[in-house]
């Protein structure tokens, strides 16, 4: 089915008018966009800085995948959106572009972008009819946040924006390099049954292995050092006393 994209000059945000469009019956392909957002969201119910000129937008999408492997558009996702920025950038700023667990997109240890997964079950088909057993069981939000032109200065962690390594697309030109890495990257996926592929080009656009860092999972705070990605795109750090696996966290790498 062909994408169809649909920009707002403000909503409260995109990915809340995607989950709205899910619940109503749009199982998209469909890119939401807005030229600014009054209650934007980031991961871990942070609010999102959301000033003019940056992008903010979130796609729609049916997926046949379990829900176990939903989480895994985290990590397609992350490679996607890198995709598009080393496209816009200047070879040095390419150079200090990473990724960071699950999905953070960082230029030289400061985040440019961050990127939210949502999804719901889908109980009925577009025209009212139950969903078929074994069918398309989820609808997927990929809310995705770049700081073009500005950031904020108030966040308890290092940020940047594209135009701060002498970047300035236009929102609309960054979109559609981002729904076309998509597109690529989703059908590459294809609902988890090709996960390994996804591992090993979201490895290769991280920082290293090795490299320390701590993640606090609401009940702890563990530090050690990156030892990669499990098979299912778990994060593997070696605290000391054997690697360890975590499924969900906040991580920050050592400065």
């Amino acid at each position: 089915m062909k994408t169809a994209f649909q920009h707002f000059p403000e909503l409260d945000s995109t990915n809340a008018e995607a989950m709205r469009r899910a619940v109503a019956g749009e199982r998209g392909p469909l890119w939401i966009s807005a030229g600014r957002q009054s209650a934007g969201r980031g991961r871990a119910g942070r609010t999102w800085n959301s000033d003019d000129g940056n992008l903010f937008a979130s796609l729609l999408v049916s997926l046949a995948a379990p829900a176990p492997k939903a989480y895994q558009l985290s990590l397609v996702s992350g490679v996607t959106v890198y995709e598009a920025l080393s496209a816009v950038l200047a070879p040095q700023a390419q150079a200090a572009l990473r990724l960071k667990w699950p999905n953070d997109i960082l230029i030289g240890g400061a985040k440019a972008g961050g990127i939210l997964i949502e999804s719901t079950v889908i109980a009925r088909e577009r025209d009212g009819s139950p969903a078929p057993p074994g069918g398309m069981r989820l609808a997927a939000i990929i809310g995705i946040g770049i700081n073009i032109a500005t950031y904020p200065a108030d966040l308890d962690r290092p940020v940047t924006s594209l135009a701060a390594h002498g970047a300035t697309p236009a929102p609309q030109d960054l979109l559609a390099r981002i729904a076309a890495a998509a597109e690529h990257w989703i059908a590459v996926w294809r609902d988890g049954e090709d996960f390994a592929a996804i591992r090993k080009a979201w490895l290769t656009r991280a920082h290293p292995i090795g490299e320390r860092m701590s993640i606090t999972t609401g009940s702890e705070r563990v530090t050690g050092t990156f030892e990669g990605l499990d098979a299912d795109g778990g994060l593997l750090i070696d605290a000391g006393a054997g690697i360890r696996r975590f499924a969900f966290g906040d991580v920050s790498l050592a400065v």
